[in-house]
């Protein structure tokens, strides 16, 4: 949650969030790629509420491969008298970090309306390829073929598992910054220095260096 002015360099990490800001709640599907929030001329106060990954179709309702890469209004997909209803309780918040909590309240409270609680699979899923598990022996600890794996990961994660696994590849390596990039390229999984300077600037779109400048 935060109140600024700068533009930020968000990284994909499978999650999706709900935003306030200007008023109106939105939706920040899960991302592909790192998605830059552009500045303000003056600070606004704006926040969010990152849903774990999988959590974010049970709560709005929609497979998440149809947010990927996408910002949309919270009323494009609920009802617009409930979301404006949901948005003045935001706004009635007397400072940033009573918004906030008003903000988790909603959130909590669309996620209790929905018709069925999350799954416990996406979790174990992320789990498994955040500590190094292969796609396809996900799939056997899963009880799924690799096709199955796929198919399921789309709807709950917004792509499917490879691209997962590239996703929490990239923030193992953020999480190890401050090593040398030859170690973190080592203990967050990649093949050698190399292999991340590619990923690092497919996924964020930004070199290592100019990443890590960026977290100062």
């Amino acid at each position: 949650m935060s109140e600024t002015a700068r533009s930020k360099r968000v990284l994909p990490d499978g999650c999706m969030d709900l935003l306030w800001g200007g008023g109106s709640l939105s939706v920040a599907g899960p991302d592909t790629r790192a998605f830059v929030a552009a500045g303000t001329a003056e600070p606004v106060r704006a926040m969010g509420v990152r849903l774990a990954p999988g959590v974010g179709p049970v709560v709005f309702g929609v497979p998440a491969d149809e947010l990927t890469d996408q910002r949309v209004a919270l009323d494009a997909l609920l009802p617009a008298r409930r979301v404006a209803e949901l948005a003045e309780r935001v706004a009635a918040a007397g400072d940033t970090a009573a918004a906030g909590a008003a903000l988790e309240v909603v959130a909590a409270g669309l996620l209790g309306r929905s018709a069925a609680p999350p799954a416990p699979w996406p979790g174990a899923a992320v789990a498994a390829l955040d500590g190094g598990l292969g796609v396809a022996a996900t799939a056997r600890l899963l009880g799924w073929s690799e096709r199955q794996f796929r198919r399921r990961s789309v709807a709950a994660f917004g792509y499917g598992p490879k691209t997962l696994g590239r996703v929490l590849r990239l923030q193992r390596a953020v999480r190890l910054a401050g090593e040398p990039a030859a170690e973190v390229a080592v203990r967050a999984g990649y093949a050698d220095q190399a292999h991340m300077a590619r990923e690092v600037r497919d996924l964020a779109g930004v070199p290592w260096t100019v990443l890590l400048a960026g977290f100062g």
